[in-house]
């Protein structure tokens, strides 16, 4: 065979292995969703965090991914992180859009201090009357919660933005604190999101 065509096949199917490795580097699968390793938020690239399931008893609801611009191990540091911040919910059942905003406003509610509440009252109401307008969160939907600093919070619904822009940090952080607060929707997600391994039996909280 002719050494310039072996060279060329060599070359070929290492371009065909980097590729595959490539493909395999790009997205983390949980549940059988695919979720990128890397997303761009208010021009910047942000890397995924942690990723996990949401259960209810032993009911898959969603699957969740956290993306930052650094990787973060706590809470506190999370919170704190001053650039953009996305949560991406992936549906994996349907679910009444009334009943998924009553557990994000519950979830708001347990983890959230009074004084923090009263600061974005508005904003909150604004969060909670979104839901009126999606009758329904269908398996395979996609909701996206982003933080942009010097714009606010950007909710969308399979790439369509559903409501105004909410200008306060305060408010996404007590979002955020639905999966990361004190008590959690579901603590092994939370562990999950901040990067642990799902190590130890599941308990829920509601």
């Amino acid at each position: 065979m002719n050494f310039g065509i072996c060279i060329k096949r060599a070359l070929l199917g290492a371009c065909i292995a980097l590729s595959a490795a490539a493909s395999t580097a790009i997205a983390a699968e949980v549940a059988g969703v695919k979720l990128d390793d890397t997303t761009r938020v208010g021009n910047h690239d942000l890397k995924l965090n942690g990723a996990g399931v949401r259960y209810k008893a032993i009911f898959k609801v969603y699957v969740a991914g956290l993306y930052l611009d650094g990787k973060k191990n706590s809470v506190p540091d999370v919170l704190a992180a001053p650039g953009p911040k996305r949560m991406t919910i992936v549906m994996l059942r349907d679910i009444g859009a009334e009943e998924f905003g009553n557990s994000f406003m519950t979830g708001i509610q347990k983890n959230s201090e009074r004084a923090e509440k009263t600061k974005v009252i508005n904003q909150l109401l604004k969060f909670g009357e979104l839901f009126a307008s999606i009758p329904e969160l269908k398996k395979g939907d996609v909701l996206t919660t982003d933080w942009i600093p010097g714009t606010g919070t950007l909710l969308q619904l399979n790439g369509k933005k559903i409501t105004e822009v909410i200008p306060d940090v305060v408010f996404y952080n007590m979002f955020l604190k639905i999966w990361l607060g004190e008590k959690p929707a579901d603590a092994q997600l939370k562990k999950l999101l901040l990067g642990e391994s799902e190590d130890q039996p599941r308990s829920t909280t509601y």
